[in-house]
């Protein structure tokens, strides 16, 4: 019988920590539910003292999540625990989980402590948590580039103080495979009190190698790994959740244990987060990127016409990668299409949000013959399910556009209800339409990335846009989608520019400083 292998998701926090990565509170719970879905055991739901904000996107995840372990991170101080106990209070399971850093770099130049100061805040931090939840997880961080006696000393000290979940980070990703999996181990066989509590580990991307080292430390008794949907996180990224599992799950000649994942809604999961965050999934990135499953050479071709297994190690369909398709139109009433939505696992705030989005689907079945799952996720995000103040929409917008003529638009936009236009040139019709935008609002913003993608195939498909806009430090992403892409960008452009005018309430989780 296989051990159970835990995973522990933290794309509502690490991953949110990616520039522009930013989420709402109902964005979160979004997520959050597609993460029930999957059967992720532990969610990270963020970082409760950062900011209202956050605390707030915490306890709404804490309130909606009945199946999976909510969990909120806290520095190895007082008042971080009391906010992260708070925040957790609706879950029905709920853990706390607090850090320090342990390596003589971040002790010395970071925290400006020495190391009796920090394994004394860390039994105190644990101790204080355990008065909460008796579900608490100790990280010393930066262990990769820690000395492992002192390590050792630590371990077995929050151990024994009450933390039933040590995590081992490798926080810069400089370890390489079978030199962190044999520290893993090392501290499995040297801290007296190991058996008392799950080895978990949390690897960084900086080198590439975060599913490796997590898969190492799992060989060597990790028994929970920490990681995020299509390896979102800071700088390069965590492990990815899909890579591990399914890793695990394909090698069982090599792993004695095996995640409770439902490994079919893997895929599901992908899309989700890439619409939210506006990070798109690269084709040849595996599980979950288009070409994953796909095979142009004729020899391969040939060997899995003959047999899938001579060039496939997973099936397409087990990952998610099932055509579902759904059969609704413009002659589909509110009853069909409210139990798609329910099967999608999208829910409403009110009757006018559902009804406002049920009109925009009737629009789209007008323009598209076949309505799939991923134009109703793309749908629904427009439609402003974000807690996003609306204060400029789009009304109108032509744009002329021919070999030899500089391409022109004219734009109508409807600014806090009151109708204004203007009209821009620009180097491209996208171009012109973002400069009309600014002729109007004057926002100062500046453009750090645009990027489009097609939600589905054919040549009838929405356009998805993804506008990234700075102004003052704050980065937000807007999304726009429509089966006119130069009509995507004007949405997208605009959605950021609400975003920026909307309060986030939120702070980077590490410098403090609001986003």
């Amino acid at each position: 019988m296989s051990d159970h292998l835990i995973i522990f998701d933290t794309t509502l926090r690490d991953g949110e920590q990616s520039p522009g990565a930013s989420m709402t509170r109902d964005e979160k719970v979004r997520i959050a539910k597609s993460l029930e879905r999957l059967h992720v055991d532990v969610i990270e739901a963020g970082f409760p003292i950062a900011s209202p904000g956050d605390f707030e996107a915490v306890m709404a995840v804490a309130r909606e999540i009945r199946e999976s372990t909510v969990c909120a991170l806290a520095r190895a101080v007082t008042r971080d625990i009391d906010r992260a106990a708070e925040a957790i209070r609706p879950a029905r399971s709920g853990r706390i989980h607090t850090f320090i850093a342990t390596s003589p770099i971040h002790m010395q130049e970071k925290l400006r402590m020495n190391p009796e100061q920090v394994l004394e805040s860390a039994v105190k931090a644990v101790k204080y948590a355990r008065k909460f939840t008796d579900d608490v997880e100790f990280s010393p961080e930066d262990a990769g580039r820690s000395e492992p006696d002192f390590l050792c000393r630590v371990l077995e000290a929050v151990i024994a103080a009450g933390a039933r979940t040590v995590n081992i980070p490798d926080t810069v990703g400089y370890n390489l495979p079978a030199q962190f999996g044999g520290l893993v181990r090392t501290l499995r066989e040297r801290v007296a009190n190991s058996d008392k509590a799950v080895f978990s580990v949390h690897c960084h991307n900086d080198l590439g190698l975060a599913v490796a080292n997590s898969l190492s430390a799992v060989l060597d008794g990790a028994r929970q790994v920490e990681c995020t949907i299509n390896g979102l996180g800071e700088r390069a990224g965590n492990a990815a959740l899909e890579e591990v599992v399914m890793a695990v799950r394909t090698r069982r000649d090599l792993f004695s244990c095996d995640t409770r994942i439902d490994t079919t809604q893997i895929v599901a999961a992908s899309r989700l987060v890439s619409n939210i965050t506006g990070f798109a999934v690269q084709p040849n990135k595996a599980i979950v990127g288009a070409n994953a499953f796909a095979h142009e050479s004729g020899i391969h071709q040939d060997g899995v016409i003959k047999k899938r297994e001579t060039y496939e190690i997973m099936r397409a369909e087990d990952v998610g990668w099932v055509a579902n398709r759904m059969v609704l139109g413009k002659h589909s009433g509110r009853n069909a299409f409210r139990t798609r939505l329910k099967e999608l696992g999208i829910s409403f705030r009110s009757d006018d949000e559902f009804n406002s989005a049920f009109d925009r689907f009737k629009e789209l079945a007008d323009k598209k013959h076949e309505i799939f799952d991923e134009d109703i996720q793309a749908l629904v995000t427009e439609e402003g399910l974000e807690g996003v103040d609306e204060k400029h929409k789009l009304v109108s917008l032509k744009v002329c556009s021919e070999t030899g003529v500089k391409p022109r638009a004219r734009i109508t936009l409807s600014v806090a209800g009151k109708p204004q236009s203007a009209e821009a040139d620009g180097s491209g019709p996208v171009d012109a339409s973002f400069r009309a935008i600014e002729a109007v609002l004057a926002s100062g913003a500046q453009l750090l990335l645009y990027s489009v993608n097609n939600i589905t195939s054919g040549t009838d498909s929405q356009g998805e846009v993804t506008v990234r806009l700075e102004l003052a430090g704050r980065i937000v992403n807007g999304h726009g989608a429509d089966t006119d892409i130069v009509i995507a960008s004007a949405k997208a452009y605009l959605n950021a520019l609400n975003k920026l005018e909307t309060p986030s309430g939120r702070a980077h989780p590490q410098t403090g400083t609001p986003i």
